[in-house]
């Protein structure tokens, strides 16, 4: 890698709701890069706890760091972080940079992260995502289930500016999978996303909500998933080879169930056509190259 990172701008965008257990800790690794962002906004999106208060503290004295506050009533709605998210980018428009990213308010990175993923861009002019692996605490112990190698954990996605705009950025979407739906335009449109193995992250929450259970964050999988357009023989193969995950196999069931309940009842797709058709046509050619123990799927 030839080019220097130091040169390279990039900025980041925090959406926090409620995350006064985890946030100190993110923000001291951000504090803590050996090269940091241009301009981090955190968007404190109408949290009840001290997430604000906390936030307020590093504003105060570190002048990368920005804090927007929105109100919000207690729907839960999961594309609120798309809507989150735009706020803090509203807020960059006069700003020259080259990368913009999502940094969740639970991650954890190592002071090298951002100075090793922005040289990494610098190997190919069509890499369009690039992000670290993400390991979930779960219990005392920290597992991945991160291994799909052309896709980056939402958590921690990091976008070519000129890729994300390309994109159209975040879309809200009402089950989730924002990110998920960003990285497949922007491989449709010829860019490239890719995992870095030897980048480790730090969750320290599984993904879902605080207050659900796991089998509960399982079946609001399934319905996800179908709501992003996935085939159901694609998502079934995923849930077999998925089924070692914790909850072990009743896990991939529940997921399995809320994908069938939302197919039986004709849930609506909601990406573009051409994108789940795009999806598809991925999907089968994985399919057709691997064997199912050998997928990564996601």
């Amino acid at each position: 890698m030839n080019s220097s990172a130091e040169n390279k701008k990039y900025v980041i965008i925090t959406p926090a709701r409620n995350e006064e257990a985890f946030i100190a800790d993110t923000i001291q690794a951000v504090i803590s890069q050996a090269l940091r962002p241009l301009r981090w906004v955190i968007v404190n999106d109408g949290s009840t706890d001290k997430t604000r208060e906390i936030v307020e503290q590093y504003v105060k004295n570190y002048d990368f760091i920005r804090l927007v506050n929105l109100e919000r009533d207690g729907d839960r709605d999961f594309g609120r972080k798309a809507v989150a998210f735009s706020h803090g980018l509203a807020t960059l428009q006069n700003l020259d940079y080259e990368f913009i990213g999502n940094l969740d308010a639970d991650i954890t990175i190592a002071p090298d992260y951002y100075h090793n993923i922005i040289k990494y861009f610098a190997t190919d002019p069509k890499l369009g995502v690039v992000g670290g692996i993400v390991y979930t605490k779960i219990g005392q112990r920290f597992f991945t289930y991160d291994e799909t190698l052309d896709s980056v954990a939402g958590a921690v996605q990091l976008f070519r500016r000129s890729c994300f705009e390309a994109v159209g950025g975040y879309i809200p979407l009402k089950l989730g999978g924002i990110d998920t739906v960003a990285e497949i335009k922007a491989r449709m449109l010829g860019w490239t996303v890719k995992k870095l193995p030897d980048q480790k992250v730090i969750e320290k929450r599984r993904m879902g909500s605080p207050m659900a259970s796991p089998l509960g964050i399982k079946l609001r999988e399934g319905r996800q998933f179908y709501s992003l357009g996935y085939s159901l023989f694609f998502f079934t193969m995923r849930c077999v080879y998925r089924s070692k995950d914790s909850p072990f196999i009743i896990g991939s069931i529940a997921s399995l169930y809320g994908f069938l309940e939302s197919f039986l009842r004709r849930r609506p797709v909601l990406p573009q056509k051409d994108i789940v058709t795009y999806l598809r046509n991925e999907q089968r050619q994985r399919l057709k190259r691997l064997p199912a123990t050998l997928l990564g799927l996601k």
